[in-house]
């Protein structure tokens, strides 16, 4: 049997306050770059439930995503090993709960930033993935679906229930 393509998924949050949206600068093999509050879906987790885990892990707030902005593909290749790499993402905004600042931020989280939107078009270069700008604009277009649409099986979060 052929080996099967699967992209991997991944989760972001649109966070938003007075104007600025909330991202986090961290390490990569291309040096520093800004990304939303983003990372894997983990086994076991609705991709919602994954997004407010990423959101606490990357920047120390409770999320409560409510609504899905989109879904993306994007396809990346990695400088270091020239791995050819699709990414899925799912993308949220949302409401921004506490702030737990004796959390310690994910490992590469350098820190996180409020940035308008003018600054952050004014850095492409500096942007983790394409998928930054273009969620961005589609929430600021006014995209936002209910998240009736993101459904997730029990069989996914209990595994006993298959």
């Amino acid at each position: 049997m052929p080996h099967r393509w699967k992209p991997n998924v991944t989760v972001a949050a649109l966070i938003e306050r007075d104007g600025r949206f909330l991202l986090v600068e961290e390490e990569t093999t291309d040096g520093l770059k800004l990304n939303n509050p983003a990372g894997h879906l983990d086994p076991g987790e609705s991709p919602i439930q994954a997004c407010a885990r990423e959101v606490l892990e990357e920047t120390a707030h409770d999320f409560e995503p409510t609504a899905l902005i989109g879904v993306y593909l994007n396809r990346f290749t990695k400088t270091r090993t020239g791995d050819d790499i699709t990414y899925m993402r799912f993308a949220f905004a949302g409401s921004l709960g506490t702030h737990h600042d004796w959390r310690t931020l994910d490992t590469g989280i350098v820190r996180t930033l409020w940035l308008t939107v003018d600054e952050i078009r004014a850095c492409p270069e500096r942007h983790r993935s394409p998928l930054l700008l273009r969620c961005l604009e589609d929430y600021l277009a006014g995209q936002r679906f209910p998240l009736t649409l993101v459904h997730t099986d029990i069989s996914v979060t209990e595994p006993s229930a298959q």
